[in-house]
């Protein structure tokens, strides 16, 4: 691609690193994600408009 065109760009270009992909099944905030499905499992999701 040319360095104008991406100068120019309004879609931001976004490079993933590939370690994360490491951690994408690992829970790091266990108590967090308890309580968030609790508030949820009473409460529910917003409806779509």
């Amino acid at each position: 691609m040319d360095i104008k065109k991406l100068n120019s760009s309004k879609t931001p270009i976004i490079v993933f690193d590939k370690k994360l992909e490491e951690l994408r099944e690992v829970v790091l905030f266990p108590e967090k994600v308890k309580k968030a499905n609790e508030i949820l499992s009473k409460v529910g999701l917003p409806k779509k408009k």
